[in-house]
């Protein structure tokens, strides 16, 4: 089973994006460790309006194949790229995390990581904490059914400031698997 790796950037005060959208807070002077995370992925899970802020570069990320999950993005994409319907997103998820390949790049936005999370699906996370406090704007967690434990697996602090740990997702039953067994 391939890893879906959740790997973005976040302020110290948990936000994703600026009030407006924005996120020029984000530090760019350096590779920040991009270069071998690529290495050992092939594809991207990316929501729509992640997508949209990077769909005139998806040109700049050498994955193989990029799945965008939207029900109102057209089908007519690039090559690389494939629309995931919500109707669609359990049987979808389950053949491509179970089909041949590196790890999965979980992009964003936070609708996705919530849903991904939920699901227990999320094998790994890689926060890049920058060193700035935003205020307001979009959290990265919202909307989670249950609490999700971690167990750090390394950190690394920059000149620049910015602090990336890395942490294991631990399995976790919620009361509907418990029902199941």
């Amino acid at each position: 089973m391939r890893k879906i790796i959740l790997n973005l950037a976040v302020s110290l005060d948990g936000f994703i994006e600026g009030p407006n959208g924005e996120y020029d807070w984000c530090l760019t002077d350096q590779d920040y460790g991009m270069t071998a995370f690529l290495e050992q992925t092939d594809t991207m899970f990316i929501g729509r309006k992640s997508y949209d802020m990077i769909s005139a570069d998806t040109h700049l990320f050498p994955l193989k194949k990029i799945y965008v999950f939207s029900d109102t993005l057209p089908n007519e994409q690039p090559e690389n790229v494939e629309v995931i319907r919500s109707a669609a997103f359990d049987e979808q998820v389950d053949g491509i995390i179970n089909e041949e390949g590196a790890n999965i790049w979980l992009f964003g936005g936070a609708e996705l990581v919530s849903a991904l999370l939920n699901k227990n699906l999320v094998s790994e996370m890689l926060l890049s904490i920058h060193p700035i406090i935003l205020g307001e704007g979009k959290t990265l967690f919202k909307n989670m059914k249950d609490r999700v434990e971690l167990e750090l697996l390394s950190q690394q602090s920059f000149h620049s400031g910015l602090l990336q740990a890395r942490y294991s997702v631990k399995p976790r039953f919620n009361a509907e698997m418990m029902q199941l067994l």
